[in-house]
């Protein structure tokens, strides 16, 4: 895998500019950096004030700089094995779960889209759609502000919102929502979404869904953080009250979780 930005050679016309790579553990350091930051303020203010506390409080004070610190180490690994090493973006894992190919399908983007290219770079005879529900006001994380500025959404991309899908009813064979409607705090949003995906998919069309879930595996990894992501039953609720039917779900890099759904035949 590349370390940056590179550039490949078009037809006739010089070099063209190729799009960045997928984050990887560095770019999540850099969107993440306040809590890194946090992170290691605490573990350096446990070890420095425990020398001058006394022995019960100095053992809680280096206990808990050891916690933090195996927290920023654990997290930073996980990432480096999720996002730098895994097939995540490469998209093996998709064959086995669409042996067909997507089809004319859409991509939702809550701010940070790395799965449309690797998409049309895969299965280049398809039709594409983007749309980005991108809103600070809904989408409050700070690091999807800096994760934006590094990865602008890409030309042609649409504008929506959760409630309001810029593309025609039954008019997609697939949907993908990877590492998006978890950004959607609100519950009414998240089932705004699911209902507007819904409408865009054709009679037996799909949607995979790609998340972190609110898990063992991923609580263990990113302790407090795990939070940020839902558990497996609010995504099985959100695709039942659509009358979405689960049909297959696999494991990425024993951390992520994509989760298959099928419209029924009409």
């Amino acid at each position: 895998m590349s370390t940056g930005t590179g550039t490949g050679t078009g037809t006739g016309t010089g070099t063209v500019p190729l799009p960045p790579r997928p984050s990887g553990v560095r770019e999540v350091i850099g969107y993440n950096w306040p809590m890194y930051a946090g992170g290691l303020a605490a573990m350096a203010g446990g070890l420095a004030l425990a020398p001058r506390l006394p022995r019960v409080p100095a053992t809680l004070a280096r206990t808990g700089a050891l916690a933090a610190a195996a927290l920023l180490m654990g997290s930073t690994a996980a990432c480096w094995w999720v996002y730098d090493h895994s097939e995540l973006y490469s998209l093996d894992w998709l064959t086995g779960l669409l042996p067909d190919g997507p089809g004319d399908h859409l991509v939702i983007s809550t701010g940070l889209d790395e799965v449309s290219h690797p998409l049309a770079l895969r299965y280049p005879g398809t039709r594409q759609s983007v749309v980005d529900l991108y809103d600070p006001a809904l989408t409050t994380e700070g690091s999807i502000r800096r994760a934006r500025r590094r990865v602008p959404p890409r030309p042609g991309t649409l504008t929506g919102t959760p409630s309001r899908l810029p593309v025609a009813t039954a008019s997609r064979d697939t949907v993908f929502a990877v590492f998006a409607a978890h950004e959607l705090r609100l519950a009414p949003d998240r089932e705004a979404l699911f209902a507007e995906m819904t409408r865009t998919l054709r009679p037996g069309g799909t949607l995979v869904l790609v998340e972190h879930l609110r898990d063992r595996a991923n609580t263990a990894v990113f302790g407090p953080g795990a939070w940020h992501f839902m558990p497996r039953r609010e995504w099985l609720r959100l695709a039942d009250g659509e009358g979405l039917h689960s049909v297959a779900e696999t494991r990425i890099a024993n951390l992520v979780t994509a989760l298959v759904f099928r419209r029924g035949a009409e």
